[in-house]
């Protein structure tokens, strides 16, 4: 790991100040054991921010600080999926469909189904999607080898501005007052996701069971 890796390998404050449980060092030790599968299910995960924020740009068209941020941040997933992929390839490790982990789905599963409330979910959704992905990535970097924890330690300020973004446009378009209610309950829920034993180890899982 490079020098100016490791003077940026802690989580940012405000991220640590929104999650509401840290994840588990069973995790960060199994993730940084199989650097493979790790790197598989990340390109999956920066696919799948680049098609979430499509969507959002897709469903509300019509709200135009919406669209622009998202799709600067299409782009940049897109890209970082590039680099994730290209990272493997120098890296010498083959390209692997992983089935989804559970976490994505549980939280996806809170979002309400009517409007304008659907909005505010997958916007806040996306915010603790955003955090927890930071967090892992300064949990990692000291525990990885040099190329891939160098690539980390840059993602780092990306991600966060992401979560700020999701947070923002969550703030902004809370016509009910009801911001602070979803956080909580979407954050407790996302802790136990996060933190909870599962039965697969991916990006976004708990640690693995009996680990």
């Amino acid at each position: 790991m490079s020098a100016a890796a490791q003077s940026v390998s802690r989580v940012p404050d405000a991220i640590a100040a929104f999650l509401h449980a840290p994840t588990p060092q069973a995790w960060v030790t199994a993730a940084a054991g199989d650097v493979a599968l790790l790197l598989n299910d990340h390109a999956n995960c920066e696919y799948k921010a680049a098609a979430t924020a499509l969507s959002l740009i897709a469903r509300y068209t019509e709200d135009a600080a919406l669209v622009e941020r998202m799709s600067r941040l299409a782009r940049e997933e897109l890209r970082h999926f590039e680099q994730v992929r290209a990272l493997m390839h120098a890296e010498g490790i083959a390209w692997q469909r992983l089935t989804a982990s559970r976490y994505a789905g549980g939280l996806r599963a809170l979002v309400r189904a009517a409007e304008p409330a659907r909005r505010l979910d997958l916007l806040v959704v996306g915010a603790y999607i955003e955090a927890r992905s930071c967090e892992r990535f300064a949990l990692l970097v000291p525990r990885l080898p040099a190329p891939v924890a160098d690539f980390y330690a840059r993602l780092l300020a990306s991600e966060a501005r992401h979560f700020q973004d999701y947070l923002a446009l969550a703030a902004a378009r809370d016509d009910d007052g009801e911001l602070d209610a979803r956080i909580a309950r979407v954050g407790e829920a996302e802790a136990a996701l996060a933190t909870g034993p599962d039965t697969q180890l991916r990006f976004h899982s708990g640690p693995p069971a009996g680990g």
